[in-house]
Formats: C-alpha cells, sequence, structure tokens
C-alpha cells in the first residue's frame, strides 16, 4: 500500500472545487495534503507554467528562494523541456540540479497535463535517498490529473 492515497486527496480537491474554491485554494489543497502524508515527503512545491518559467503558486514543507524556474533548468526545468515525470533518486548526481533545500536527497516531479498542453507540475522533495516506488508516483500523478481538470 502507497503511503500516499491519492484518491482522498482528488476527493478533497473535488469537494472544495464544489463548494467554489478558486485555484490557489486548490494548489495549496493539493500540496498540504501530500505534505501532510509525513516522510518521505519533505517539502512539496507546486509550480504552474508561464510562459518560459515555472513559477512557484503553493508549498507545504520548506520554504524555497525558487519562486521561478527557467523550463530546462534543473530537474523541474528538465521535467517539462523532456515533457517527461522526474523521479531522481539522489539529486546529487544531476549536474544542473537546482537545490530548493540542502537536505534534500531526492525528488519527484509529477506534470501536470491536459491533454499534450503541460500546465505544471507537483514537485516534492525528500531528505531520504530513492523513496519514492512506481506506485507512489501513481499516487501522485492521481493528483496532479484532478488538477489538470479542476483549474
Amino acid at each position: 500500500m502507497p503511503l500516499l492515497d491519492g484518491d482522498r486527496i482528488v476527493a478533497a480537491l473535488r469537494a472544495a472545487f464544489t463548494h467554489d474554491a478558486g485555484r490557489q485554494p486548490l494548489l495549496q489543497l493539493a500540496t498540504d495534503r501530500i505534505h501532510g502524508v509525513g516522510s518521505p515527503y519533505t517539502s512539496v512545491y507546486l509550480y504552474m507554467l508561464d510562459g518560459g518559467d515555472l513559477v512557484l503558486e503553493a508549498f507545504a514543507g520548506r520554504p524555497t528562494e525558487h519562486t521561478r524556474i527557467p523550463v530546462g533548468k534543473g530537474v523541474c526545468g528538465t521535467a517539462v523541456a523532456e515533457e517527461q515525470d522526474q523521479n531522481v533518486g539522489d539529486v546529487q548526481t544531476i549536474t544542473n540540479y537546482i537545490a530548493c533545500n540542502l537536505l534534500t536527497r531526492s525528488e519527484l516531479v509529477v506534470l501536470i497535463r491536459r491533454g499534450s498542453l503541460i500546465l505544471g507540475q507537483i514537485d516534492v522533495d525528500s531528505d531520504a535517498p530513492d523513496p519514492f516506488t512506481p506506485r507512489e508516483h501513481a499516487e501522485v500523478r492521481k493528483v496532479a490529473d484532478a488538477l489538470a481538470v479542476l483549474l
């Protein structure tokens, strides 16, 4: 059983949406719920695509100075440039890595897509090396897919 229950988070997002929650409350709810699972989810950042940059719109966990990330830079920017989710078990192996926090050891980036259009991404950081299994990835994907519909 995965640590994260994507279906429960999706249900909470849909309930908030039916009560007229706007974009910002939905994004914050998603980050809060994923982060609320606890370890290994140290920090969760929700970046939305704005032209050639990813812009931080919500987070839970440690603050970051990286509020804008150019497409193609770091794990987050690479996900958009390559149009693929990223699961990096050891961020120290990435040459263009942009550290949101110096304690971060691994990162999971899941794109928020509406068809082929990339809207943004959920960026999950962990202090643990290589904690994100394919099932964990799939649970975060459920949240990303729900956001693509609700935003």
